[in-house]
This record gives structure tokens, sequence and C-alpha cells, in this order.
């Protein structure tokens, strides 16, 4: 059975929580997937919500680890990142893609498409396909609604590719976008 991940597998820096959250299982209300495509962001990073400190709307990323940060994009579409590192600091994983495995129906009512590659490939449509909003902000990612699951232990270990992250205008050097391997439910190629 896969192990549920805890406060503890979000201490790391970053980059090194959004490489090791490759592969891992993400439900929200029994809806989602495989996590294929995350983005590492750090305070000391200045594309980050929390390069210049503490904010009222960026609070949950300064807050203990393994908490949803969400936040709404562009004024419309509510994106899930993971807080990690220790309380105080300031760091995240944006979830970029998931391979829908549960749920697909839902999902494709949610998103309004029948293509199961588009349902979460880029951080809008996970946010869409799995029902993110604002009342998702701070709750742990170790309970209701939400399942982060460790891959099963006989599961084969998964290649990683990295490359800069998408979207940004700061810091664009930095290659902190990491994804599965051969996945066709990246949000784009790297």
């Amino acid at each position: 059975m896969p192990r549920p991940l805890t406060a503890t597998d979000f201490l790391a820096d970053a980059p090194s929580v959004a490489q090791a959250l490759i592969g891992t299982t993400l439900l929200v209300d029994g809806i989602g997937g495989l996590i294929v495509e995350t983005e590492a962001y750090d305070r000391s990073d200045p594309a980050s919500h929390s390069h210049r400190g503490q904010t009222p709307r960026n609070a949950i990323m300064f807050g203990p680890p393994g908490r949803a940060y969400v936040y709404l994009s562009y004024g419309i579409h509510w994106c899930l990142n993971f807080v990690c590192r220790e309380t105080g600091h300031g760091a995240g994983v944006l979830i970029r893609s998931v391979q829908p495995l549960q749920g697909l129906e839902i999902m494709r009512r949610r998103r309004g498409v029948q293509d199961e590659r588009l349902l979460c490939a880029g951080p809008g449509r996970v946010g869409q396909a799995l029902a993110i909003g604002p009342a998702h902000n701070g709750l742990p990612l170790n309970a209701p609604p939400f399942a982060v699951l460790a891959p099963p232990a006989d599961a084969p270990v998964v290649q990683i590719v990295s490359g800069p992250r998408i979207g940004i205008s700061k810091a664009v050097d930095l290659p902190w976008r990491f994804g599965l391997a051969g996945s066709r439910y990246l949000s784009r190629r790297f």
C-alpha cells in the first residue's frame, strides 16, 4: 500500500522536493493521478511569491511544510503549490501537471474537454480538474480532502528531466522545472 507523505517529506529545499514529487500520487477528494511535472520556488528566487517577504497573499508559504498554497493566477486559474522547507522560510513547489488516473469523468465535466491528455496538463488545468480553490489554501496535504502518496515500494524508479521554468520573467535560467521523462501528460516538452 502506498505511504502517505507527511510534513517531514517536505522539509528539504524546493528543488529537491519538486523532484521527489515526480511519480507520487495526488488526490483531492479521491480525484487525481500521478504528478508528472513540478516547478520549484524559493525565497531567494526573484520569481517566487515569497521573494519580497511575507504578505497576506503568500503567508502560507512561510508556514509549516506539507500544506497547500493556493493562489489565483491571471485572475482566472487557481494554482496548487506544496509548501516546503522549515517554517518561516518561504518556499514551495507548483504542481504543473498530473497524469489523470482517478475520477476521469468528473475531471472531464469540470474541464469541459474529453482528451485525457488535456485534463491536467498545466497548473490552471490541474486546479480546474481537481476543483482547487481558495478554501484549500493552508490545508495540510496529509489530511482530507488531500492525499499525497509515495509510489509503491515495487514501482519502477522514475527518470526525471529538468529545464527552465515556464511563464516567468525573472530567474529564467534556473533549471527548476522537473518532469517525468517521456510522459505525454506534461504541459510542455522539455
